[in-house]
């Protein structure tokens, strides 16, 4: 992982299992979005209730796609895109998936039994996850580009340039909805009074209580926020408030520009989780920090669900190698550079 830039800390586990796991549900994947593709233009979902009454959204849900995090610039003024164009995009990132040797002076990367970053587009066809503002880019304030610019220019200097990821604390939220290189899968469990979403990138459980019971005072603060659930119908909606400004909104490469933007005490964060049909829920979120960013922006997503994907431990522990690796390369170059005067 090169200093230069912010990369994903090392894993372990079964890793044979896990690489064929990942093999085996990339054609699955393409199917059931297919499979979404018809369901969707049938009559309205009336989903099953789970013994408490709540709508049932468990089961085990991936959100690995082609779309692109912000709308890319040859997209510009296209909310949504063609059958054609997105089955022209599909056919491209299938061909090119097969691995090919590092560039010299590289020391390369997972192959790609380790990726999972998706095989279709989503099925509604938006050209982005972000589709609000319209034009489907983050309003970021100059302020926090700025200071993300200079945590990637510093990542050796300290491991506080670092994403919570890399530190392994957490991905974030709602960091942690949004689509990744790998392990892009999650296990919804509903009890009386509460739904539990387990993400298998870092292994996190959020416990969101759904009971109707305040937010913790504002005195409390802590990285992923307070979350407090309710149902509005079939939707189970999301609020968040009380972080405490340590974490970042987006932690993974496949956010592009907007990884490892900073948060401030002031963001809230309001979720919609609402299953649409047999195999998809439709995940939306608003983010608001006026601290941030100019004015509230939201993303949108479908969960699919894989009755075939293995959720593995994901073994992320604060003193990865990654970390260690580039602090160490680091104080190399301040050695180096002392004994050059």
């Amino acid at each position: 992982m090169s200093p230069k830039s912010f990369g994903p800390p090392f894993i372990s586990g079964s890793l044979a299992a896990i690489a064929a796991t990942i093999l085996l549900a990339a054609p699955a994947e393409a199917q059931i979005q297919k499979a979404v593709k018809t369901s969707s233009s049938m009559t309205a979902w009336t989903p099953m209730r789970t013994p408490d009454g709540q709508p049932d959204l468990q089961g085990v849900w991936t959100n690995a796609t082609l779309t692109p995090f912000e709308r890319p610039a040859e997209l510009a003024g296209k909310a949504t895109l063609t059958e054609q164009e997105v089955a022209a995009i599909e056919k491209t990132a299938s061909q090119n998936r097969v691995d090919r040797p590092p560039k010299p002076g590289d020391t390369g990367s997972y192959n790609q039994a380790w990726f999972d970053s998706g095989t279709a587009w989503l099925s509604n066809r938006q050209s982005s996850l972000v589709v609000d503002p319209p034009n489907g880019k983050v309003p970021v304030k100059a302020s926090a580009e700025a200071q993300r610019d200079y945590d990637l220019a510093h990542i050796a200097d300290s491991y506080e340039h670092q994403t919570t990821w890399e530190r392994c604390i957490t991905r974030g939220v709602p960091a942690g909805m949004f689509p990744a290189g790998y392990n892009n899968a999650y296990q919804i469990l509903q009890t009386p009074g509460y739904v539990v979403i387990l993400s298998e990138m870092i292994h996190e459980a959020r416990v969101i209580p759904v009971d109707g019971r305040p937010h913790l005072p504002q005195s409390v603060r802590q990285w992923n926020g307070d979350s407090r659930g309710h149902w509005e119908g079939i939707t189970l909606v999301v609020d968040t408030t009380n972080y405490n400004g340590k974490g970042m909104i987006a932690t993974s490469g496949a956010t592009a520009r907007i990884r490892g933007i900073h948060e401030s005490e002031a963001l809230h964060v309001v979720e919609r989780f609402k299953r649409v049909d047999a195999n998809t829920i439709s995940y939306e979120v608003t983010v608001d920090d006026p601290n941030v960013y100019s004015a509230p922006w939201k993303a949108s997503l479908l969960l699919t669900k894989n009755a075939n994907y293995l959720i593995y431990e994901y073994a992320c522990h604060e003193g990865n190698y990654a970390m260690e690796g580039i602090l160490r390369a680091g104080r190399a170059n301040e050695k180096a550079a002392a004994a050059a005067k």
